[in-house]
Formats: C-alpha cells, sequence, structure tokens
C-alpha cells in the first residue's frame, strides 16, 4: 500500500513524497482513511510509529477548504508537554509545505503577545498546551466555538497527569458536533473508560498490543548497587562498552539527580548535556537542537524527554532510573530505534528497583535480559585511591582536633590547680572572719540588716 491510495489531497501527497516517505506504516494506514471520512478515532500503537501524521497528514487535506477567522481557531491539537507540542508544529511545516495555513503554537515559556498576535491573524491549526490554552481563553483573547477538529495527543499521559479537569472544561467550549481524535502508545482500561464522554461511536485502531516495545530495540537491565557513586560508575562502564553508540538519552527519574549525574559525566570527560522541567523553553529548545545537530552525545533528561523528541539517530538510551510507572518505561526505550531503525536501551537496577522491573515486564508482557553489572577494572582503583585521601583528611582533621584537646585539657588542669590553690589560702581568714562576727553559716556574705543590733522593748 501506498500513500496515493489513502485518499490523501495532490498536495499532501507531493509534500510527503518530498519528505522521502512512500509507503505508510501501520497505523497510518489504518487511521487515515477514518480521519478523513469524519469519524471519531482511538489509535493506539507503539512510539516511533509515526501516530503524529496519522492525524496530521488528513487534517492538512480537510483544511484545504475553509479560512479562519480571527481568535477562532478551526482545528485544535492537545499536548501534554511542550516539546511534544513543538513536534507536531514542526510536522505542520513539512508536510503543508504546500499549503498556506496558519499554525499557531500556544505553549508556556513564550511571550503572550507573540501568541495573540498569532491568534488575531487567524489560526487553521492551534497547537496547545491546555494550561496556557485556557489562561488565552480566560484573557478573551481565545474563542473555541470554531473547532471543527479536536485532537487529544499521548492521551493516557494527557488523562493521567492530572489534566482530566482541564480536558474536560475544553472539551466543553469546543462546539458538541465536532471530530475528536485519541492517539496514544498505551491505554489502560480505567483510562479507555474515560473516552466515552469525549468521542461518539469512536473507531479503535489498534496496530500493536497496549503497551508492546519495538522488536528492533534490544532490551537489557543491568544489576547495580545502591549507593549514587557505585551506580554512576556502572552506568560510566555501560556507556563506554556499548556497541556502535553514536548518542544516547539518559533517563532519572528525579531533576536534581540529572543535574548531579551532568556534572558527574562532564567531570569524567563525557560530552554530556542536560534536559529538565525547570529549564525555561529557551533553554530548552536550544539544548534540543545541540542534540539534534551533534553537538552533544549525551543528554540526561527527565521524563519531559520521554515523550515528544522525534530524533531518528538516537542509538541508545539509558535508565539511570527505572521508572516508577511502567508506562514510562514504554516511551523511554520509544526514543530509541524509531523510523525502522536499531537501537538498544540498557537500564540499571538496583535492590530496591525489583518490584518496579517486575511491574514492567509484567506490562510488556515479556522478560528482559540481564546483562554484567560488574564495576569495571579502573573503578575499583581510582575508588581506594579516593578512599585514601579521605581516610588521610580524616587522619589530619582527627590529629588536630586531638591537639586541641590535649590542649583545652592542659589548660583546664592548670585552672584547677589554680583555683584549689586558691581556695586553701582563703579558708583560714574565712574562718577568723567567720569567728569574730559570730556569724558561722554566712561567712562573708552576711547580709547588713542581720548584722544591726536588736533593741529591747521595756515592761
Amino acid at each position: 500500500m501506498s500513500f496515493t491510495d489513502l485518499g490523501l489531497s495532490e498536495r499532501v501527497l507531493a509534500a510527503v513524497e518530498g519528505a522521502g516517505y512512500t509507503e505508510p506504516t501501520p497505523i497510518q494506514a489504518q487511521a487515515i482513511p477514518e480521519v478523513l471520512a469524519r469519524r471519531d478515532l482511538i489509535g493506539i500503537a507503539q512510539t516511533g510509529t509515526g501516530k503524529t501524521a496519522s492525524f496530521v497528514l488528513p487534517m492538512l487535506t480537510l483544511l484545504e477548504k475553509g479560512r479562519a477567522r480571527a481568535r477562532m481557531p478551526r482545528t485544535l491539537i492537545l499536548e501534554p508537554t511542550r516539546e511534544l507540542a513543538a513536534q507536531v508544529e514542526q510536522n505542520f511545516t513539512i508536510y503543508g509545505a504546500q499549503h498556506k495555513l496558519t499554525v499557531a503554537l500556544l505553549i508556556g515559556g513564550v511571550s503572550f503577545d507573540e501568541q495573540e498576535k498569532k491568534l488575531d491573524r487567524g489560526a487553521d491549526v492551534l497547537i496547545a498546551t491546555p494550561g496556557r490554552l485556557l489562561d488565552h481563553f480566560e484573557r478573551g483573547k481565545l474563542l473555541l466555538t470554531g473547532v471543527d477538529i479536536l485532537v487529544i495527543d499521548e492521551a493516557d499521559r494527557m488523562l493521567d497527569m492530572g489534566f482530566i479537569p482541564d480536558i474536560e472544561r475544553i472539551c466543553k467550549l469546543v462546539p458538541p458536533r465536532r471530530q475528536t481524535l485519541f492517539f496514544s502508545a498505551t491505554m489502560p482500561p480505567e483510562i479507555a473508560r474515560l473516552t466515552g464522554q469525549f468521542l461518539r461511536d469512536p473507531v479503535r485502531v489498534e496496530v500493536a498490543k497496549p503497551a508492546s516495545t519495538a522488536e528492533n530495540v534490544t532490551q537489557q537491565v543491568v544489576m547495580c548497587g545502591t549507593v549514587p557513586k557505585d551506580k554512576r560508575a556502572a552506568l560510566r562502564q555501560q556507556i563506554n562498552a556499548a556497541e556502535n553508540l553514536t548518542n544516547a538519552i539518559i533517563f532519572c527519574n528525579r531533576k536534581r539527580d540529572v543535574a548531579t549525574l551532568h556534572r558527574s559525566l562532564q567531570r569524567h570527560g563525557f560530552n554530556a548535556g542536560a534536559l529538565h522541567g525547570d529549564m525555561d523553553q529557551h533553554q530548552r529548545m536550544a539544548m534540543l537542537e545541540s542534540f539534534r545537530g551533534g553537538e552533544i552525545a549525551l543528554l540526561v533528561a527527565s521524563d519531559v524527554a520521554a515523550r515528544g523528541l522525534d530524533i531518528p539517530a538516537v542509538s541508545h538510551v539509558f535508565n539511570y532510573d527505572l521508572p516508577a510507572h511502567p508506562d514510562d518505561y514504554v516511551h523511554r526505550i520509544g526514543r530509541t530505534g524509531r523510523a525502522g531503525r536499531s537501537g538498544a536501551a540498557i537500564s540499571l537496577c538496583a535492590g530496591d528497583d525489583i518490584k518496579a522491573l517486575e511491574r514492567i515486564e509484567s506490562l510488556i508482557g515479556r522478560s528482559i535480559e540481564r546483562g554484567d553489572g560488574s564495576p569495571a577494572p579502573a573503578e575499583p582503583a581510582a575508588r581506594e585511591r579516593g578512599d585514601d585521601e579521605r581516610r588521610g583528611r580524616k587522619r589530619r582533621r582527627g590529629g588536630k582536633r586531638a591537639e586541641v584537646d590535649t590542649d583545652r585539657q592542659a589548660e583546664a588542669a592548670n585552672g584547677a590547680r589554680k583555683n584549689e590553690r586558691k581556695d586553701r589560702k582563703e579558708q583560714p581568714e574565712r574562718r577568723e572572719k567567720s569567728d569574730k562576727s559570730g556569724n558561722v553559716g554566712l561567712g562573708d556574705h552576711v547580709p547588713a540588716f542581720l548584722l544591726r543590733p536588736t533593741r529591747t522593748q521595756k515592761a
């Protein structure tokens, strides 16, 4: 089957051919005709199989008729992250080369003024994250009554990340007679039940088992210690031992671990960059461009990069931390082995990660090969040198503390002896004064009013 058999327009076919694609992927072959027939759709396919083109190409064909009005977009695409939203915008730029459509991108970290200018000109395609979209609506800069097609991409993540209230509100703002498309790599049953309120008699297109991983990605688990320095050493060993490694994404669960691991890799001479949610949008986009361009070989990232990164040449994915949610594992390793290429996914597993590993294997329906996580020969020597240096520092610090303590003890002993001699000299004087005054108990500290003579009353 070729793209010419799917019912796409001539201009879209010319753009697809110019991009170098000749045959559609399974999800594209099944989803595009249903979208062109104006039917609601749930598309499930593993990441990296061309889900984005499954709705971008038919939308371009449908948008050839009509014209956008100011502040009233014709189509709306909701994305969970800024990176994925920017990725979809690039797809419209590539495949819409033969069209004169206006595409507006509403994401955080970008000036409101620039986004409002695009909305005022009229947007045929509006790509947005839910929060920034509602911000523009509340400011009175956006109307959603003209939306004909609503796309919710990465539906499981959109619903699972706490976007349910925002999605429900947005669905009430768009016209009820609309076409709604759900696309995702995973669709848990509890999430699938929620789609009933958003779609009308949807067509379910499923080209792979939910939460399945690509066959062209080799997976391996390496057991390692829980001590951070040992875990970082195991990661460096796996990077050095990896075959045909051109570039790689290293995933961490926490943003602070991203920063720590990034500094550690740079200290050991690796060409590494960092990407996490605390960076502003310009920094994130610049880092992604450096990684795409080959300026950076290793990208240490949080799960903000697990979805939305379409870099076909990523050869390896390393899970420095196993994800807490097994669905995230599918998306992480989906960053490699894209567009039919081969890839490798290597995960580090400490003792307390066994349960997370079992959940992942239960989700993907297969056991992951165990690898060798023994430290490299150079690491123990370096560790011993570091331990010797630390012990030397402790001994030096301990010696200084011992000298200080000895001096303090000597001073205290001398002071005690002086006080004892002074007390012995003063004791006879105190006894003599006590005898003269007749007061024994109070000594030198007798109050003056007690020393006054007493008066006797006459009868």
